[in-house]
């Protein structure tokens, strides 16, 4: 019965309707998820906008056809998606990640629910579908993993070379000093054993040669890990390595390090060494430059740092050189600490690289 405008005086008696055509408008209407159904053998029934979305067909290309259709090759080859609909009519309902394909043959990674349906007396009817693309989800799942491995892989790499520095200086080095103090041993008593005035010419050309070849080990030693760092901290470090460069280089540098240094924990100060290590060799090795400034700032809560040099700059709109994975291990160091960092450079414009980073991302961590 009605009201006397018309409308239904038991509104619950028009409620099924009105409830199964909002839910069919909203399974049509929702974009980020493919919701469909398929018979009892897997052909597609229904189609909705997400579907089209997500998969590429419209509803006339593929209701009708089996779903396997956007498996790959792989999995129909190995009967994945009967296993997955015989599952599903088993326990009710299958869930799995993998691959999918799209109409156009390019893969995409999706979470798929498979429900089965059943009619009242328990026969089965069909079965819903709901596939979501997780692709970009994937992607940073996969980022995230790399820069862990990264921080990882640059954590080992720094020990190893803080072991083979110590081995440098403490083994090799002790024994080429011992050597060169029986060299100096033999030239004290030349004269008293008889020793021809030529064979003590060569011995001291030998400490020559052994001077020279101390001077290397430390260098190597230095390179791999300066004491410095360990020892007097980061500011002692930069100003350690710009004094080497400008010495083996004669290259112009001007350092400017102001505020206090930070508590770095060691991670963090072998980080931004390596940083102005890394720029002040890309400027030798291709800037062609005759000058180069360094500024560095810690204040309360950041640490900034700026290398710019006058040389002959870069096109950095350009597809990237192999020399420039010294720029890419820079950025993914100043990432791994929590701050960014920018790349300024024009042919014959110099090249200017600008780092911000947070101390909260350089403090020690509290052990627990």
């Amino acid at each position: 019965m009605r009201t006397p405008d018309g409308t239904p005086d038991n509104p619950a008696a028009a409620s099924p309707l009105q409830s199964d055509a909002h839910f069919r408008l909203l399974v049509e209407s929702v974009e980020d998820y493919a919701i469909f159904l398929l018979d009892a053998e897997g052909r597609v029934a229904t189609w909705n906008n997400g579907a089209k979305r997500i998969k590429g067909y419209d509803a006339q290309d593929i209701v009708g056809r089996h779903f396997s259709v956007f498996y790959p090759p792989e999995d129909i080859a190995a009967g994945k998606p009967q296993k997955e609909l015989a599952a599903a009519a088993h326990t009710g309902r299958v869930e799995d990640e993998g691959w999918r394909v799209r109409r156009d043959s390019t893969r995409f990674w999706a979470n798929v629910v498979i429900t089965a349906l059943r009619d009242a007396q328990g026969a089965l009817i069909g079965f819903a579908k709901v596939t979501r693309d997780m692709t970009d989800r994937l992607r940073l799942a996969e980022l995230q993993h790399a820069r862990a491995l990264s921080a990882h892989v640059q954590t080992a790499l720094e020990n190893e070379r803080a072991s083979i520095a110590r081995e440098l200086h403490d083994d090799l080095g002790q024994q080429l000093a011992a050597l060169k103090m029986q060299l100096a041993t033999l030239d004290a008593n030349a004269g008293a054993d008889g020793f021809a005035r030529h064979a003590l010419t060569q011995t001291r050309a030998m400490e020559t040669q052994i001077d020279t070849v101390i001077a290397s080990v430390r260098r190597i030693a230095a390179g791999l890990r300066p004491p410095v760092l360990d020892d007097l901290g980061l500011f002692a470090a930069i100003d350690w390595l710009v004094n080497d460069f400008r010495r083996r280089y004669g290259i112009r540098i001007d350092l400017d390090i102001g505020g206090e240094e930070a508590e770095f924990d060691a991670a963090a100060s072998t980080s931004i060494f390596r940083l102005v290590q890394e720029a002040l060799t890309n400027v030798v090795r291709h800037a062609q430059a005759s000058e180069v400034r360094i500024v560095m700032t810690c204040a309360t809560d950041r640490c900034t740092l700026s290398v710019e040099d006058d040389g002959r700059g870069a096109a950095l709109d350009q597809p990237r050189a192999a020399s420039a994975f010294g720029l890419l291990g820079m950025g993914e160091r100043v990432r791994q600490l929590g701050g960014v960092i920018a790349f300024r450079s024009a042919p014959g414009e110099g090249f200017r690289i600008d780092v911000d980073i947070p101390l909260d991302g350089l403090a020690p961590r509290a052990s627990g």
